[in-house]
């Protein structure tokens, strides 16, 4: 294990020793989806099992893990999110409404930036959400106010940011195309081919490369077998889902739709 993967499981046992000792509700800061599948590898090696993931929204790309004391009880669908609902003075996270007067669009870089700029970590800042002249970014409430004073300009537009109740959070709609493709097998490399314009060897060599992940956990065995509704995730690239697994074609191939987030 990498140093980098050390601290991150020191931090985890750390709060996973608060919540026990201090019967509260204690969290990690935000975490990618590499970061994630240690964390749950190591909580499952464990056996801690009043954890559960949260980003602020359903579906949410980066979350932290929350540990949970046992009075804090939740329902199996959007649990936490509920939970928040009713008790959010309990939320550690915020949310930012950005929006800006201009002509240029600015993009999800242009924002992470001009935060990142400001002395505020990476792990500090969950999803960025852009929308059409704004954007919505989740954060810690303990540095929402600073942000709320200080994050004035982003690719020298000027932005107004303001502080807003999480439960406010529109998710935006994402562009998506439908790509309709035949493939030998439901192997993840040819998958990641077919979802990703990339040759069958660039494909596989991302999955060995560890760069490819299915419903939130990384693969790296190139003939994983897909399943319909699996949701693919390649680091740095994008996702997809594979939509539908139809019949197979007169040359054995069997024919596919993926649905591509852009």
């Amino acid at each position: 294990m990498i140093k980098e993967d050390q601290i991150l499981i020191a931090g985890i046992k750390d709060k996973i020793c608060q919540c026990n000792e201090q019967y509260r509700m204690t969290y990690s800061l935000f975490f990618d989806t590499r970061q994630r599948n240690i964390i749950e590898s190591y909580c499952k090696d464990l056996k801690v099992f009043h954890y559960v993931l949260y980003g602020g929204y359903e579906d949410a790309e980066r979350n932290i893990i929350l540990f949970l004391p046992d009075y804090v009880l939740l329902k199996e669908n959007n649990g936490i999110i509920n939970y928040f609902k009713t008790n959010p003075e309990d939320n550690p996270l915020a949310l930012l409404h950005i929006t800006y007067e201009g002509h240029r669009e600015l993009t999800h870089r242009d924002y992470l930036g001009s935060v990142l700029s400001l002395g505020i970590k990476r792990e500090k800042i969950g999803d960025i959400l852009v929308r059409e002249k704004g954007c919505d970014i989740i954060t810690f409430k303990d540095i929402a106010n600073f942000l709320v004073l200080n994050f004035e300009k982003a690719a020298n537009m000027r932005l107004k940011t303001e502080l807003s109740p999480i439960e406010n959070l529109v998710v935006p709609e994402g562009k998506r195309v439908e790509i309709k493709d035949t493939v030998a097998s439901l192997r993840l490399d040819n998958l990641v081919a077919s979802a990703f314009s990339l040759s069958r060897s660039k494909a596989s060599e991302a999955v060995l490369k560890g760069s490819i992940f299915v419903n939130g956990i990384q693969k790296m065995k190139p003939e994983f077998l897909m399943k319909q509704g699996d949701k693919l995730v390649f680091r740095g690239k994008g996702k997809s889902i594979l939509k539908e697994i139809g019949k197979e074609t007169k040359k054995d191939r069997i024919f596919i739709i993926l649905e591509r987030y852009l």
